[in-house]
């Protein structure tokens, strides 16, 4: 019994079509008709119950697919250690995380991890916590980096808290201080307050607004609509306030104001499928960036 078998098997059994069962497993229609006859003759017994335009399985083909599924799955388990084992020499990561990361955080610890592993293509996916989610749930990714809590209606995600970051209000350094005289703003500071606000789906337009009408107040937008940069830009230019997390306000050149105590906060975890184990160079991805945020680190 070969594994190659295996795989045609199963195919016919989710097609129910042995030409499209060829097509996805990329050969010859007779090819893949010839080694089920091979199987089949093996195991001394009809998997299929073959009639025009309809495949079903018979009694001995339902009591080997669960078993031909595991054996599979073990085969490529098998195969993805030994090539991690191997020492990540090559492979591919996936990583998702929000705009506002991907303008701090991730270029440093991609630099890191590209230095430790340069056979590893990175592919990353910038977009919203909400977006993220799905993206995982969906295998497109392997890791992402989101903003905690999730929504209710979140898949089965694993998740692992990895910083709690300070939001911090910029404005232009041409402006007058958003808080006067004052060295911290409260939130109900910003009522009234021209904002430059992020597209839809953006944490830190939810964020943000959330917190205004829990002060008691609707935000007011001069802007909306843009990305990390263009929101950036915007405040350079006078059009208005913004509420950024510490790290990206730290690297954008604008004045940087706190809130008063206690103050903004938001809770970046990482996250991946819990139904699978990340592939190593996902948890590798993890380690460098824990490291990278321990107190003695960069």
């Amino acid at each position: 019994m070969q594994l190659q078998q295996l795989r045609y098997f199963t195919a016919v059994a989710d097609t129910r079509h042995f030409t499209r069962a060829a097509e996805r497993e990329h050969v010859a229609q007779p090819s893949l008709s010839q080694q089920i006859r091979s199987l089949e003759r093996e195991l001394g017994a009809e998997l299929f119950h073959r009639a025009r335009g309809h495949i079903t399985l018979t009694d001995a083909g339902e009591t080997l697919l669960p078993l031909a599924r595991r054996i599979l799955a073990d085969a490529e388990t098998a195969r993805r250690e030994v090539q991690e084992v191997a020492g990540l020499r090559r492979g591919r990561l996936r990583l998702g995380a929000p705009p506002s990361l991907c303008a701090s955080l991730v270029p440093d610890v991609l630099r890191a991890f590209h230095t430790a592993y340069p056979g590893v293509d990175l592919l990353v996916t910038e977009d919203g916590s909400q977006d993220l989610v799905r993206a995982l749930a969906d295998g497109a990714l392997d890791l992402a980096l989101v903003i905690t809590p999730l929504p209710l209606q979140a898949p089965a995600l694993t998740t692992s808290d990895l910083l709690r970051e300070e939001l911090v209000v910029v404005s232009a350094p041409d402006r007058p201080a958003p808080a006067g005289r004052r060295a911290r703003i409260r939130v109900e500071d910003l009522r009234g307050r021209p904002l430059a606000m992020f597209r839809r789906g953006y944490d830190l337009r939810e964020f943000t607004t959330a917190a205004c009408r829990a002060a008691g107040f609707e935000p007011a937008f001069t802007v909306e609509g843009g990305e990390m940069d263009a929101v950036l830009g915007f405040v350079r230019a006078g059009l208005g306030l913004a509420v950024v997390p510490s790290m990206v306000a730290e690297r954008s050149g604008l004045r940087v104001t706190r809130f008063s105590t206690p103050g903004m906060h938001r809770v970046v975890s990482v996250a991946h499928r819990g139904d699978v184990s990340p592939p190593r160079a996902a948890r590798e991805l993890e380690r460098i960036l824990r490291e990278h945020l321990a107190p003695d680190g960069p």
